[in-house]
């Protein structure tokens, strides 16, 4: 895995680079673990749009991954190691020995041949998917459940993982990628292991044409806008007005905190000040 600038040819591609990974061995999906992936350009269901500079994008098909490893207590054999368009991280495809197939998020380390495991008495090892309680402090993690049965929620991006630090009254005590600390039920499952392709973060796009084709439409400054559009519109020129940063709702945009409910199950934020 490496990152390869191109050649300055056009102004496009004098700053543009890309990932290559030779462990991707596959460039098809198993087609029985796809499905059609319908944009809703940033609209909800009544149509109206929740969130902002989202729409366009190259087609895609979604690779149905197993976050709930749901197939337990049977060994699987990696079988490939393929891109997905949907997430920044690689999938890897394995064939169980009950005859099923399935998707799991490819963590460093997982090659094709290795043997996977999701279960109580599974090894303690990467890629294999076990409850909190059976899993040694001070293990990486990822795909970790937020509440046990409904499915890995937290650490699934490129490079991300999470500490478990202690276990104490049925609790597990999770150091978060973001430094944040929080307990989830030691009931919950998780995967272990930290999920590879953690260099896709070092891409520059280059030009504005790659960003359009992921989904992502342009933003369009405040201060350019209408008073009523935007709390920074308006004025003769250019006028920041002497008002703090805000979003066009009034909402602080930059460090206000938003959050109107307080969680016992989180012991220290983020930031650690506030």
């Amino acid at each position: 895995m490496a990152i390869v600038l191109r050649k300055p040819r056009t102004p496009g591609t004098r700053t543009q680079s890309f990932l290559v990974n030779k462990e991707r061995t596959k460039n098809r999906p198993e087609k029985s673990l796809t499905a059609p992936l319908k944009k809703s350009g940033g609209r909800n269901k009544y149509g109206r749009i929740t969130t902002r500079h989202r729409g366009g994008g190259a087609a895609r098909l979604y690779r149905l991954v197993d976050f709930k490893r749901s197939i337990r207590d049977v060994e699987g054999t990696v079988r490939t190691i393929e891109y997905d368009p949907n997430r920044n991280t690689d999938i890897a495809l394995v064939f169980y020995k009950n005859g099923a197939k399935g998707y799991i998020l490819r963590p460093e380390g997982l090659a094709v041949g290795d043997t996977v495991k999701a279960g109580v008495d599974a090894e303690v090892a990467v890629g294999n998917c076990l409850p909190l309680s059976k899993i040694p402090t001070g293990f990486m993690l990822h795909n970790v459940e937020l509440q046990p049965g409904q499915g890995g929620k937290m650490a699934r991006s490129a490079g991300s993982a999470i500490q478990l630090v202690s276990k104490e009254n049925g609790l597990a005590v999770l150091k978060m990628p973001s430094s944040e600390i929080r307990t989830v039920s030691l009931d919950s499952w998780a995967t272990v292991g930290v999920l590879g392709n953690a260099e896709w973060r070092n891409i520059s796009w280059g030009k504005a044409g790659r960003t359009r084709h992921r989904g992502f439409r342009s933003s369009v400054r405040g201060m350019a806008m209408n008073p009523i559009d935007h709390p920074h519109g308006g004025g003769e020129g250019r006028s920041k007005s002497g008002s703090h940063p805000r979003s066009p709702w009034g909402k602080g945009a930059k460090g206000t905190r938003t959050r109107t409910r307080k969680s016992s199950a989180i012991l220290k934020r983020r930031k650690s000040n506030k």
